[in-house]
C-alpha cells in the first residue's frame, strides 16, 4: 500500500510526521509500506531497548497471553509480583508500582513526595527541578519539566516546582525552603541535548538532601534499564535516591513504567494511587523477560564496550567535518554540530535510497542517538557511513 491509501485523516495531528507507514520490524531495522527499509538509531526514542521484535520478548507475550491478560488492577498475579522482586533485587528500592508510561510514573513520584511531605514535613509539598528537563506529557509533569514555552502552553502550570540548574549546586541550594519536600533530575537530560549530571554534582545533591530531610528523586525513564551501561544510571555515581522511575527501555516496546520507593518513603495508603493496567500479567511478562537479558552482567559490559566504540567513532566524525565533538553516557549520545541543521540532517538521512536512516535532532544544533542496546559495531559503521553521506552534502 502506498502512504496516500492509509486512512491517516482519522488521526488526530500531534507531531510533523513524515508521509510513510511503517509495517514490520527486525533488530535495527524498520521497514515501510513500500518494503523500504531504514536503519533506526532512534528505536522509539530509547525504547526498544533490545530492538524490534527481538524474540525474548516475543515468546514473553505469547506465552503470557495463553495464560492470563488482564485480571484487573484489585488482584495480585504472578508476573507483576515477580518483576517487582527483580526491580528491588536489582536496586536499592523496597516497593514497586507499576503505571504504562514515564510520565504517569512521574505523576506518581510527584505525589508520593507530597504525601511524603504532609505525612513527615509538615505539609512541604514543592519539588525543585532543572531548566531544561523534561518529566512527561501531563500537566503536572509539563509543570516539573524546564522545557522552553511549557509554562503558557497549557496555563495555568501546577504550582510547586522552582528550577534549578543542572550541575550547579548553588542554585539548588537557593531553592530550599520550609515547603520543599524533594528534588527530582534526569541523570542525562537527554531532551535538552544529552546533558549529563556529574558524578559529583549527584553526589552533592545527595548529601544535600540529606542535610535539609529532602527526597532525591531519579528520572530514570530513559536512562533506566541499561541505557548508561549501568542497569540505573544512579548506579555510577554511587549514590542511592529516595525514589526512582522507569519507562521506556523497561518494557523494551510494550507500555511498561515503574515507580521505585525506599521502605520508609512508600507511603501510600489504599485508595490514593492506582490505575486500570497497572501491574498488567501480559506487560509484566514482557517486562521480566527483558529485565533479565539486560541485567547480566556480559550485557552490561557489551553496552559500555559499544558506547566506547560509538563514541570515539563519532569524535572522528566530528574531527573529520569541524563539529563541536560530541557527548553522552553509555548508548544515549549526542553529536555536537556548528550550525542549525539537525532537522535537515534529519530529513535527509531518511531520504537517503535505497536504505533510509533514522536519526533525531533533539535541538536543531545536534543529533541525538539512541540505538538498541544490542547494536554491532558492524551497524554502528554503516550508520556513521550513512550520516556521512549526508553532511558531505550539508557541511
Amino acid at each position: 500500500m502506498h502512504f496516500n491509501d492509509y486512512p491517516i485523516s482519522a488521526l488526530m495531528t500531534i507531531a510533523k510526521r513524515p508521509e510513510l507507514v511503517f509495517t514490520r520490524g527486525q533488530g535495527a531495522w524498520l521497514y515501510d509500506s513500500e518494503n523500504k527499509r531504514y536503519l533506526d538509531f532512534i528505536q522509539g526514542w530509547a525504547v526498544n531497548c533490545l530492538g524490534h521484535c527481538h524474540a525474548t520478548m516475543i515468546n514473553a507475550l505469547t506465552t503470557q497471553a495463553q495464560r492470563l491478560i488482564n485480571p484487573g488492577p484489585a488482584f495480585y498475579n504472578a508476573p507483576m509480583a515477580e518483576l517487582a522482586s527483580l526491580l528491588t533485587r536489582f536496586s536499592c528500592f523496597q516497593k514497586v508500582f507499576f503505571a504504562n508510561s514515564g510520565a504517569e510514573a512521574n505523576e506518581g513520584a510527584i505525589k508520593l513526595a507530597r504525601k511524603w511531605g504532609r505525612q513527615f514535613k509538615n505539609g512541604a509539598h514543592e519539588i525543585i527541578t532543572l531548566n531544561h528537563s523534561f518529566h512527561g506529557r501531563t500537566l503536572a509533569t509539563m509543570s516539573a519539566s524546564g522545557k522552553a514555552g511549557w509554562d503558557t502552553m497549557y496555563a495555568p502550570q501546577v504550582p510547586g516546582f522552582p528550577k534549578a540548574e543542572l550541575n550547579d549546586i548553588a542554585s539548588v541550594e537557593r531553592c530550599i525552603h520550609s515547603k520543599t519536600v524533594a528534588v527530582m533530575l534526569e541523570p542525562v537530560q537527554g531532551e535538552a541535548g544529552v546533558l549529563c549530571a556529574t558524578r559529583e554534582f549527584m553526589q552533592q545533591l545527595r548529601a544535600l538532601t540529606h542535610k535539609h530531610n529532602l527526597l532525591l528523586i531519579v528520572d530514570e525513564v530513559q536512562t533506566g534499564c541499561a541505557r548508561t551501561g549501568q542497569l540505573f544510571a544512579y548506579q555510577g555515581s554511587e549514590i542511592e535516591p529516595d525514589i526512582m522511575t522507569l519507562g521506556k527501555g523497561i518494557g523494551g516496546g510494550v507500555p511498561l513504567a515503574a515507580l521505585l520507593a525506599r521502605d520508609e518513603v512508600a507511603c501510600f495508603e489504599p485508595g490514593e494511587q492506582g490505575g486500570t493496567y497497572n501491574g498488567n500479567p501480559l506487560m509484566c511478562a514482557v517486562g521480566i523477560a527483558v529485565l533479565e537479558h539486560i541485567s547480566k552482567a556480559e550485557f552490561l559490559a557489551s553496552v559500555r564496550e559499544r558506547a566506547t566504540y560509538f563514541s570515539e567513532a563519532l569524535l572522528k566524525v566530528s574531527n573529520h567535518y569541524g563539529l563541536a565533538g560530541e557527548r553522552g553516557s553509555g548508548l544515549l549520545r549526542a553529536l555536537l554540530l556548528n550550525k542549525e541543521i539537525g532537522h535537515e540532517i534529519v530529513e535527509k538521512a531518511r531520504e537517503l535510497s535505497p536504505e533510509g536512516l533514522l536519526l533525531n535532532a533533539a535541538r536543531p544544533n545536534l543529533i541525538r542517538f539512541m540505538p538498541a542496546l544490542n547494536v554491532s559495531e558492524d551497524e554502528i559503521d554503516l550508520m556513521l557511513a550513512m550520516l556521512r553521506k549526508v553532511l558531505d552534502k550539508l557541511v
